[in-house]
């Protein structure tokens, strides 16, 4: 096996050529990114494609099984459990992402009526109170998408206004908590 460094610095002759730097071992910057909602239920509408400021981590864990015999104990894979994700807004000025979002929170629960809306089956199929899915699309240095990670079944389950304060320069935000029946993950020859 070879190195991309190791390579790289070979190829390197001090009086006729400066060193390269790899760009194939490059990280996904956590900066470049933007959301995309499809099957957005409501007069919300169909999709929804946002940025962003930030995302919490997506996560989640299989509860494990345990099976006891006389003087073993064995562990199993269980059901999954995802954790729900909190989504920070703040494109609000020219955008229609602000009312989307109320639109949808307030058909989950309306807090001025009291009313619910009608339950999705699981992952979503349009209609009821859930979007289809909601993608994450990384993207690579040119802004392309290099992957994306897929929530199905989602539903805002919170919603925060920022703090208006006179004494700070910061943007309004909006921060969403985003709650989801479970997740995939796919690379560019899927997206």
């Amino acid at each position: 096996m070879t190195s991309q460094y190791k390579t790289a610095r070979t190829q390197f002759n001090p009086n006729s050529n400066l060193p390269t730097v790899s760009t194939q071992l490059d990280s996904v910057r956590t900066y470049q990114f933007e959301c995309r909602f499809e099957g957005v239920p409501g007069n919300v509408g169909a999709s929804l494609t946002t940025a962003a400021k930030q995302v919490s981590p997506i996560a989640g864990a299989s509860d494990e099984i345990v099976v006891d015999r006389v003087n073993d104990k064995m562990y199993y894979p269980g059901k999954f459990t995802p954790e729900a994700v909190t989504i920070t807004f703040d494109n609000q000025l020219l955008t229609e992402t602000s009312p989307a979002l109320w639109n949808w929170f307030s058909q989950t629960y309306n807090p001025v009526t009291g009313e619910v809306a009608a339950l999705s089956p699981p992952g979503g199929t349009g209609g009821g109170l859930k979007a289809n899915s909601l993608r994450i699309v990384e993207l690579d240095n040119a802004n392309e998408p290099f992957a994306s990670i897929e929530l199905y079944g989602v539903y805002p389950q919170g919603i925060s206004f920022s703090e208006k304060n006179y004494s700070t320069n910061e943007f309004s935000t909006i921060e969403v908590v985003f709650r989801y029946d479970f997740l995939g993950y796919k690379r560019p020859s899927s997206l």
